[in-house]
């Protein structure tokens, strides 16, 4: 098996400048992506959200719409990042009691020539800031946490999965 530092730097030439990688010969696949990540807040912060008291309005449904934005601009935000045709951008938001807190999981997909998932995770980290936006007045220590791609589907290298989490102590 091949060390993770013996793998090549695909977004670098042989000279050691940035550049675009070359998906031109690619052959098109259906390609996915899932992450996930988490906010963890004050009790009462908590509450404001899962109540849909929050000043500013409903915050998961406005940190939905904000994922999915931010998933249709990643190569916007990410220089090296391809440009590519979603499919279909699907935000998830759970909110956990015993955190307290919101989990936020995105699949992304397309069919194209390199995949999604810094589509996934642009769109997981902005849904989560979005969060924090909204309910910063009542609790700047909030806290996100642990995101993570967790799965990706097609292309060349075929499938992938992070390790499951080990269970909490």
């Amino acid at each position: 098996m091949t060390s993770p530092t013996a793998l090549p730097l695909t977004h670098f030439d042989a000279q050691g400048q940035a550049h675009m990688v070359d998906v031109g010969a690619k052959v098109a696949t259906h390609r996915v992506a899932v992450a996930r990540g988490s906010i963890r807040m004050q009790r009462a912060t908590y509450e404001l959200i899962a109540g849909g008291s929050a000043q500013k309005g409903d915050v998961i449904g406005v940190a939905r719409v904000a994922a999915i934005q931010a998933a249709k601009r990643t190569p916007e935000l990410i220089p090296l990042c391809h440009p590519v045709a979603l499919t279909r951008v699907a935000a998830e938001f759970a909110l956990d009691a015993s955190l307290p807190g919101v989990h936020c999981t995105v699949t992304a997909e397309t069919v194209g020539a390199t995949g999604v998932e810094m589509e996934a995770l642009t769109a997981v980290q902005i849904g989560l800031l979005t969060i924090y936006d909204m309910c910063k007045a009542a609790d700047r220590g909030m806290v996100i946490e642990q995101v993570q791609l967790v799965e990706k589907r097609g292309g060349k290298s075929g499938p992938w999965s992070a390790a499951p989490a080990a269970p909490a102590t």
